[in-house]
């Protein structure tokens, strides 16, 4: 959604230009996110988008740290914060919500192998 000319400096990505592209489409609510460094700009742009009244879901396996305790710590707020905790075949499938989706068969090759573990067990 923001430009790639757009520099990210905060942690947070609810940057103005990101605010205004939301805006551009009132009727969406739910967010989903993933990135790097979870303890400060998944962290940081969750708890502004769920300030904003937007239903957040970060993608737990699509989110990393420098330290697994900084990630296991952050994710556990996030959804203390009122995130939703997902994984990427959760996200996946529910993007798709039906196994006759054009794209379904394709899909399916991606997420047929288990994904390694993660990790994130312990949070739940």
């Amino acid at each position: 959604m923001a430009s790639r000319n757009t520099p990210k400096t905060c942690f947070t990505m609810l940057i103005p230009e990101v605010e205004k592209e939301l805006q551009s489409f009132p009727e969406r609510r739910s967010i989903i996110l993933c990135g790097i460094e979870t303890q400060a700009c998944i962290t940081s742009t969750t708890l502004d988008l769920l300030e904003k009244g937007f239903d957040v879901h970060v993608v737990a396996d699509a989110c990393s740290s420098r330290s697994q305790v900084d990630r296991l710590v952050a994710l556990n707020r996030l959804k203390q914060s009122g995130a939703f905790l997902t994984t990427s075949e959760g996200v996946i499938l529910q993007l798709l919500q039906d196994s006759s989706h054009p794209k379904f068969k394709q899909v399916q090759k991606l997420i047929i192998e288990p994904a390694p573990d993660s990790g994130l067990l312990s949070l739940f």
